[in-house]
C-alpha cells in the first residue's frame, strides 16, 4: 500500500492521527497532516483504510501496490 496526503485540502480534524498514529501525525503549526509512512506495514493498513474513510476532507489516497514476485 502507497499513502499520499493532500495537505491543501486538509482540514485539520486530526482523525487520520487519532486512527492511525503510527502512520499521520499533526504538525503543530497548522495542525495539517504530516505522514510519517508512505508505506505502511501490512498490519498497520487496515487502520490507515480507516483513518482514509473517516478524513472529513478526503485528503488521503491509498493505491494498492502489486505484491513482489517471489525471488528465484
Amino acid at each position: 500500500m502507497d499513502v499520499r496526503v493532500d495537505r491543501d485540502r486538509c482540514l485539520g480534524a486530526g482523525m487520520c492521527a487519532l486512527t492511525a498514529p503510527e502512520v499521520f501525525d499533526q504538525d503543530q503549526d497548522e495542525g495539517l497532516v504530516v505522514l510519517l509512512n508512505a508505506r505502511p506495514p501490512q498490519e498497520r493498513q487496515a487502520a490507515v483504510r480507516v483513518a482514509a474513510g473517516v478524513c472529513p476532507a478526503a485528503a488521503i489516497t491509498l493505491t494498492d501496490r502489486e505484491p513482489s514476485a517471489p525471488a528465484s
